[in-house]
Protein backbone atom coordinates (compact mmCIF):
# COMPACT_ATOMS: atom_id res chain seq x y z
CA UNK A 1 0.00 0.00 0.00
CA UNK A 2 1.24 3.56 -1.06
CA UNK A 3 0.47 6.71 1.18
CA UNK A 4 0.29 10.30 0.90
CA UNK A 5 1.68 12.79 3.39
CA UNK A 6 0.05 15.93 3.54
CA UNK A 7 -0.51 18.98 5.68
CA UNK A 8 -3.87 18.99 8.10
CA UNK A 9 -5.77 21.18 10.24
CA UNK A 10 -4.65 21.16 14.46
CA UNK A 11 -8.30 19.72 14.68
CA UNK A 12 -7.63 16.95 12.39
CA UNK A 13 -4.51 16.09 14.26
CA UNK A 14 -5.96 16.38 17.76
CA UNK A 15 -9.01 13.93 16.73
CA UNK A 16 -5.70 11.33 15.23
CA UNK A 17 -4.33 11.83 18.71
CA UNK A 18 -7.91 11.19 20.39
CA UNK A 19 -8.26 7.94 18.63
CA UNK A 20 -5.18 6.16 20.26
CA UNK A 21 -4.43 4.98 23.45
CA UNK A 22 -1.91 7.36 23.79
CA UNK A 23 0.72 9.39 22.36
CA UNK A 24 3.27 11.75 23.29
CA UNK A 25 2.37 14.82 24.19
CA UNK A 26 5.49 16.34 22.32
CA UNK A 27 3.62 15.34 19.17
CA UNK A 28 0.20 17.32 20.24
CA UNK A 29 -0.54 20.34 18.10
CA UNK A 30 -0.20 22.24 21.38
CA UNK A 31 3.71 21.54 21.66
CA UNK A 32 4.00 23.64 18.40
CA UNK A 33 2.38 26.77 20.13
CA UNK A 34 4.75 25.63 22.49
CA UNK A 35 8.63 25.91 20.65
CA UNK A 36 6.98 29.34 18.78
CA UNK A 37 10.86 30.20 18.06
CA UNK A 38 10.41 27.33 15.69
CA UNK A 39 8.46 27.14 12.65
CA UNK A 40 5.83 24.36 13.03
CA UNK A 41 2.88 22.04 10.94
CA UNK A 42 0.45 19.02 11.40
CA UNK A 43 0.71 16.68 9.26
CA UNK A 44 -1.23 13.66 8.29
CA UNK A 45 -0.24 9.99 6.36
CA UNK A 46 -3.90 9.01 4.37
CA UNK A 47 -3.93 5.97 2.17
CA UNK A 48 -3.14 6.65 -1.48
CA UNK A 49 -6.77 6.76 -3.43
CA UNK A 50 -8.94 6.29 -0.43
CA UNK A 51 -11.95 7.33 -0.61
CA UNK A 52 -13.27 8.31 2.63
CA UNK A 53 -10.06 9.96 3.01
CA UNK A 54 -9.00 7.78 6.04
CA UNK A 55 -5.50 9.47 8.13
CA UNK A 56 -3.70 6.60 9.32
CA UNK A 57 -0.78 8.30 11.12
CA UNK A 58 -0.05 12.23 11.90
CA UNK A 59 2.93 14.11 13.00
CA UNK A 60 4.03 17.76 14.76
CA UNK A 61 6.68 19.23 12.52
CA UNK A 62 8.89 21.51 14.17
CA UNK A 63 10.94 23.31 11.54
CA UNK A 64 14.47 24.33 13.07
CA UNK A 65 15.85 26.83 10.64
CA UNK A 66 20.17 27.01 9.86
CA UNK A 67 21.56 30.84 10.61
CA UNK A 68 21.19 32.96 7.72
CA UNK A 69 19.53 30.06 5.66
CA UNK A 70 16.12 29.36 4.63
CA UNK A 71 16.94 25.64 5.35
CA UNK A 72 16.05 23.53 8.22
CA UNK A 73 16.05 20.43 9.87
CA UNK A 74 12.71 18.80 10.16
CA UNK A 75 12.52 17.21 13.97
CA UNK A 76 9.33 15.46 15.00
CA UNK A 77 10.08 14.69 18.54
CA UNK A 78 8.69 11.55 19.90
CA UNK A 79 6.87 10.78 16.63
CA UNK A 80 5.79 10.10 14.35
CA UNK A 81 2.53 8.28 15.32
CA UNK A 82 2.31 5.77 12.70
CA UNK A 83 1.73 1.94 12.76
CA UNK A 84 5.41 0.69 13.84
CA UNK A 85 4.44 -2.60 13.74
CA UNK A 86 4.33 -2.51 9.57
CA UNK A 87 7.00 -4.43 7.79
CA UNK A 88 7.25 -1.84 5.79
CA UNK A 89 8.08 1.39 7.09
CA UNK A 90 9.77 2.56 3.92
CA UNK A 91 6.09 3.19 1.99
CA UNK A 92 5.07 5.38 5.72
CA UNK A 93 8.58 6.85 6.04
CA UNK A 94 9.46 7.63 1.60
CA UNK A 95 6.54 10.31 1.18
CA UNK A 96 7.09 12.18 4.67
CA UNK A 97 10.57 12.74 3.83
CA UNK A 98 9.44 13.64 0.11
CA UNK A 99 6.91 16.19 1.66
CA UNK A 100 9.63 17.48 4.44
CA UNK A 101 12.24 18.21 1.23
CA UNK A 102 9.65 20.10 -0.46
CA UNK A 103 9.01 22.56 3.07
CA UNK A 104 12.60 23.42 2.71
CA UNK A 105 14.47 20.91 4.73
CA UNK A 106 17.65 19.20 4.38
CA UNK A 107 17.25 16.92 7.25
CA UNK A 108 14.77 14.97 9.49
CA UNK A 109 15.01 13.57 12.87
CA UNK A 110 12.69 11.35 14.07
CA UNK A 111 12.44 9.84 17.97
CA UNK A 112 9.99 6.20 16.95
CA UNK A 113 7.84 5.83 20.13
CA UNK A 114 8.63 2.14 20.23
CA UNK A 115 10.14 0.17 22.83
CA UNK A 116 13.42 -1.39 22.92
CA UNK A 117 13.77 -3.34 26.30
CA UNK A 118 12.82 -2.84 29.35
CA UNK A 119 14.88 -3.73 32.94
CA UNK A 120 12.72 -4.36 35.76
CA UNK A 121 13.39 -3.45 39.49
CA UNK A 122 15.10 -6.41 40.84
CA UNK A 123 17.36 -6.15 37.83
CA UNK A 124 18.00 -2.75 38.20
CA UNK A 125 18.30 -2.70 42.20
CA UNK A 126 20.95 -5.76 40.96
CA UNK A 127 23.00 -3.98 38.68
CA UNK A 128 23.40 -0.60 41.58
CA UNK A 129 24.45 -3.55 44.26
CA UNK A 130 27.20 -4.75 41.11
CA UNK A 131 30.55 -2.94 41.74
CA UNK A 132 31.63 -4.47 38.48
CA UNK A 133 28.17 -3.19 36.84
CA UNK A 134 28.61 1.02 35.23
CA UNK A 135 25.41 0.78 32.61
CA UNK A 136 22.32 -0.51 31.84
CA UNK A 137 23.30 -2.94 29.15
CA UNK A 138 25.21 -4.80 31.60
CA UNK A 139 22.16 -5.48 32.82
CA UNK A 140 20.41 -8.78 31.21
CA UNK A 141 16.56 -7.11 30.35
CA UNK A 142 13.83 -8.68 31.71
CA UNK A 143 11.86 -7.96 28.35
CA UNK A 144 13.19 -7.31 24.67
CA UNK A 145 10.48 -6.17 22.61
CA UNK A 146 10.47 -7.73 18.95
CA UNK A 147 8.69 -4.38 17.48
CA UNK A 148 11.27 -2.49 18.57
CA UNK A 149 13.94 -4.55 17.18
CA UNK A 150 12.15 -4.31 13.89
CA UNK A 151 12.00 -1.47 14.19
CA UNK A 152 15.74 -0.76 14.40
CA UNK A 153 16.64 -2.98 11.45
CA UNK A 154 14.53 -1.25 8.93
CA UNK A 155 15.74 1.91 10.31
CA UNK A 156 18.85 1.13 9.66
CA UNK A 157 18.12 -0.65 6.07
CA UNK A 158 16.41 2.61 5.09
CA UNK A 159 19.29 4.88 5.68
CA UNK A 160 18.36 6.50 8.59
CA UNK A 161 21.32 6.94 11.44
CA UNK A 162 21.30 6.73 15.14
CA UNK A 163 22.04 9.79 17.13
CA UNK A 164 24.24 8.19 19.59
CA UNK A 165 25.18 9.62 23.08
CA UNK A 166 28.10 8.56 25.11
CA UNK A 167 26.62 8.91 28.51
CA UNK A 168 24.49 11.59 30.03
CA UNK A 169 21.34 12.90 28.60
CA UNK A 170 20.75 13.41 24.98
CA UNK A 171 20.79 16.61 23.17
CA UNK A 172 16.99 15.89 22.20
CA UNK A 173 14.68 13.62 24.21
CA UNK A 174 15.39 10.95 26.38
CA UNK A 175 16.13 7.49 25.02
CA UNK A 176 15.95 5.77 28.82
CA UNK A 177 12.86 6.98 30.91
CA UNK A 178 11.44 5.45 33.79
CA UNK A 179 7.81 4.09 34.39
CA UNK A 180 5.73 2.60 36.86
CA UNK A 181 2.66 0.41 35.04
CA UNK A 182 -0.80 0.98 36.12
CA UNK A 183 -3.16 -0.82 33.73
CA UNK A 184 -5.12 -3.52 35.72
CA UNK A 185 -3.35 -1.97 38.77
CA UNK A 186 -5.47 0.26 41.90
CA UNK A 187 -3.25 1.90 44.58
CA UNK A 188 -3.13 -0.57 47.12
CA UNK A 189 -0.67 -3.04 44.02
CA UNK A 190 0.99 0.20 42.76
CA UNK A 191 1.74 1.11 46.85
CA UNK A 192 2.55 -2.29 47.30
CA UNK A 193 5.39 -2.58 44.84
CA UNK A 194 7.16 0.33 46.03
CA UNK A 195 10.22 0.07 48.04
CA UNK A 196 9.70 0.37 51.96
CA UNK A 197 11.42 3.87 51.85
CA UNK A 198 8.85 5.14 49.67
CA UNK A 199 5.78 3.85 51.53
CA UNK A 200 7.61 5.24 54.86
CA UNK A 201 7.72 8.33 53.33
CA UNK A 202 4.53 8.35 51.87
CA UNK A 203 3.08 7.73 55.64
CA UNK A 204 5.18 10.37 57.13
CA UNK A 205 4.26 13.38 54.87
CA UNK A 206 0.62 12.24 55.49
CA UNK A 207 1.83 12.20 59.73
CA UNK A 208 3.19 15.38 59.40
CA UNK A 209 0.79 17.16 57.62
CA UNK A 210 1.73 17.80 54.03
CA UNK A 211 -1.29 19.09 52.18
CA UNK A 212 -1.23 18.32 48.29
CA UNK A 213 -3.57 20.49 46.15
CA UNK A 214 -3.22 20.60 42.27
CA UNK A 215 -4.88 23.16 39.56
CA UNK A 216 -5.85 22.61 35.93
CA UNK A 217 -3.87 24.15 33.27
CA UNK A 218 -6.98 26.55 32.12
CA UNK A 219 -7.02 27.71 35.97
CA UNK A 220 -3.37 28.09 36.84
CA UNK A 221 -2.97 31.86 38.01
CA UNK A 222 0.00 33.95 37.78
CA UNK A 223 0.98 33.58 41.42
CA UNK A 224 0.64 29.95 41.25
CA UNK A 225 2.90 29.52 38.07
CA UNK A 226 5.43 31.84 39.87
CA UNK A 227 5.66 30.06 42.75
CA UNK A 228 6.03 27.35 41.51
CA UNK A 229 9.22 28.77 39.43
CA UNK A 230 10.58 30.38 42.55
CA UNK A 231 10.89 27.08 43.47
CA UNK A 232 12.15 25.06 40.51
CA UNK A 233 14.56 28.33 40.34
CA UNK A 234 15.76 27.21 43.94
CA UNK A 235 15.76 24.01 43.27
CA UNK A 236 17.90 24.43 40.09
CA UNK A 237 20.57 26.28 42.24
CA UNK A 238 20.78 23.63 44.37
CA UNK A 239 21.24 20.46 42.38
CA UNK A 240 23.09 22.31 39.46
CA UNK A 241 21.16 22.66 36.15
CA UNK A 242 20.18 25.97 34.17
CA UNK A 243 16.31 26.34 34.90
CA UNK A 244 13.76 27.40 32.05
CA UNK A 245 12.36 30.96 32.77
CA UNK A 246 9.04 31.95 33.90
CA UNK A 247 7.41 33.26 30.38
CA UNK A 248 8.71 29.22 29.19
CA UNK A 249 6.03 27.70 31.87
CA UNK A 250 3.53 30.51 31.06
CA UNK A 251 3.42 29.44 27.44
CA UNK A 252 3.32 25.85 28.26
CA UNK A 253 0.52 26.35 30.92
CA UNK A 254 -1.24 28.19 28.45
CA UNK A 255 -0.84 26.02 25.12
CA UNK A 256 -1.37 22.63 26.41
CA UNK A 257 -4.08 23.98 28.96
CA UNK A 258 -6.23 24.92 26.38
CA UNK A 259 -6.14 22.30 24.35
CA UNK A 260 -7.23 19.97 26.83
CA UNK A 261 -9.19 20.21 30.01
CA UNK A 262 -7.05 17.76 31.87
CA UNK A 263 -3.75 17.70 29.69
CA UNK A 264 -1.79 19.53 32.10
CA UNK A 265 -1.62 20.28 36.16
CA UNK A 266 0.57 21.89 38.61
CA UNK A 267 0.54 20.20 42.18
CA UNK A 268 1.34 21.37 45.32
CA UNK A 269 2.42 20.10 48.72
CA UNK A 270 2.73 22.27 51.49
CA UNK A 271 3.34 22.27 55.42
CA UNK A 272 2.13 24.81 57.66
CA UNK A 273 1.64 26.87 54.34
CA UNK A 274 5.42 26.25 53.39
CA UNK A 275 5.71 25.07 49.67
CA UNK A 276 7.64 22.07 49.74
CA UNK A 277 7.60 20.40 46.60
CA UNK A 278 6.09 21.55 42.93
CA UNK A 279 5.14 19.91 39.72
CA UNK A 280 3.89 20.10 36.57
CA UNK A 281 2.09 16.80 35.64
CA UNK A 282 0.76 16.22 31.55
CA UNK A 283 -1.67 13.40 30.16
CA UNK A 284 -2.42 12.78 26.74
CA UNK A 285 -5.03 9.87 26.74
CA UNK A 286 -3.80 7.14 28.67
CA UNK A 287 -0.63 7.86 29.26
CA UNK A 288 0.62 10.39 32.44
CA UNK A 289 4.05 12.06 32.96
CA UNK A 290 5.57 13.50 35.62
CA UNK A 291 7.36 16.91 33.90
CA UNK A 292 8.76 19.33 36.17
CA UNK A 293 9.82 19.10 39.63
CA UNK A 294 10.69 21.22 42.71
CA UNK A 295 11.60 20.78 46.06
CA UNK A 296 12.65 22.99 48.67
CA UNK A 297 16.25 22.67 50.42
CA UNK A 298 14.48 23.42 54.00
CA UNK A 299 11.47 20.67 55.74
CA UNK A 300 13.04 17.88 53.42
CA UNK A 301 11.80 15.91 56.57
CA UNK A 302 8.26 15.81 55.94
CA UNK A 303 8.77 14.41 52.81
CA UNK A 304 6.85 16.77 50.29
CA UNK A 305 8.26 14.83 46.90
CA UNK A 306 7.23 11.63 48.22
CA UNK A 307 3.61 12.94 49.03
CA UNK A 308 3.21 14.84 45.89
CA UNK A 309 4.44 12.55 43.46
CA UNK A 310 1.79 9.73 45.06
CA UNK A 311 -0.93 12.08 44.62
CA UNK A 312 -0.25 12.28 40.78
CA UNK A 313 -0.05 8.48 40.37
CA UNK A 314 -3.21 8.21 42.35
CA UNK A 315 -5.06 10.88 39.81
CA UNK A 316 -3.40 9.06 37.26
CA UNK A 317 -5.00 5.58 38.47
CA UNK A 318 -8.23 7.47 39.00
CA UNK A 319 -8.08 8.60 35.01
CA UNK A 320 -7.46 5.34 33.58
CA UNK A 321 -4.21 5.66 32.08
CA UNK A 322 -1.96 2.49 31.62
CA UNK A 323 1.07 4.11 32.48
CA UNK A 324 2.95 7.22 34.97
CA UNK A 325 5.68 7.96 33.08
CA UNK A 326 8.79 9.57 35.26
CA UNK A 327 10.67 10.64 32.45
CA UNK A 328 14.16 10.39 31.47
CA UNK A 329 17.52 8.81 33.50
CA UNK A 330 20.68 7.86 32.04
CA UNK A 331 22.02 4.59 31.41
CA UNK A 332 24.50 4.68 34.41
CA UNK A 333 24.08 2.24 37.05
CA UNK A 334 27.51 3.05 38.86
CA UNK A 335 26.92 5.02 42.53
CA UNK A 336 29.54 6.88 41.88
CA UNK A 337 27.82 8.66 39.04
CA UNK A 338 25.78 12.23 40.32
CA UNK A 339 23.16 10.79 37.62
CA UNK A 340 23.14 7.38 39.70
CA UNK A 341 20.73 9.12 42.33
CA UNK A 342 18.09 9.96 39.72
CA UNK A 343 17.55 6.25 39.24
CA UNK A 344 17.74 5.25 42.57
CA UNK A 345 14.94 7.64 43.59
CA UNK A 346 12.67 6.76 40.64
CA UNK A 347 13.51 2.75 41.37
CA UNK A 348 11.57 2.99 44.91
CA UNK A 349 8.56 3.77 42.87
CA UNK A 350 8.77 -0.65 42.06
CA UNK A 351 8.44 0.34 38.14
CA UNK A 352 10.86 -0.21 35.39
CA UNK A 353 13.42 1.62 33.33
CA UNK A 354 12.73 1.79 29.29
CA UNK A 355 14.53 1.64 26.65
CA UNK A 356 13.60 3.70 23.11
CA UNK A 357 14.37 3.13 20.00
CA UNK A 358 15.77 6.59 20.22
CA UNK A 359 16.20 9.81 17.40
CA UNK A 360 17.23 8.47 14.14
CA UNK A 361 18.45 11.49 11.09
CA UNK A 362 17.86 11.24 7.43
CA UNK A 363 19.99 13.42 5.08
CA UNK A 364 18.20 14.94 2.71
CA UNK A 365 20.86 17.33 1.11
CA UNK A 366 24.01 15.68 2.42
CA UNK A 367 26.28 18.79 1.97
CA UNK A 368 24.64 20.76 3.91
CA UNK A 369 23.39 18.25 6.33
CA UNK A 370 27.35 17.52 7.65
CA UNK A 371 27.91 21.29 7.75
CA UNK A 372 24.69 21.18 10.45
CA UNK A 373 26.51 18.52 12.33
CA UNK A 374 29.50 20.42 12.08
CA UNK A 375 28.14 23.44 13.37
CA UNK A 376 25.92 21.37 16.27
CA UNK A 377 29.55 20.22 17.41
CA UNK A 378 30.92 23.11 17.56
CA UNK A 379 28.52 24.57 19.96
Amino acid sequence: MSFDVRVTSADEHLAFIDSRRSASFLQTPAWGAVKAEWRHESIGWFASGSSDGVQVGAALVLYRQLPKVKRYLAYLPEGPLLDWASDDLGALLRPMAAHLKKQGAFGVRIGPPVVTRRWDTASIKAGLADADVRRLDEVAPTERDATGARVVTQLSELGWRPQVVEGGFAAGQPRHVFQVPLAGRGEDDVLKGMNQLWRRNIKKAAKEGVEVTCVDGADVTDAELRAFHDLYVHTAERDRFTPRPLPYFRTMVDALGAESPDRIRLWFARHDGDLVAATIAIRVGAHSWYSYGASSTAKREVRGSNAVQWAMMRDAIAAGADVYDLRGITDTLDTDDAHAGLIQFKVGTGGEAVEYAGEWDLPLNRAVYKAFTLYMGRR
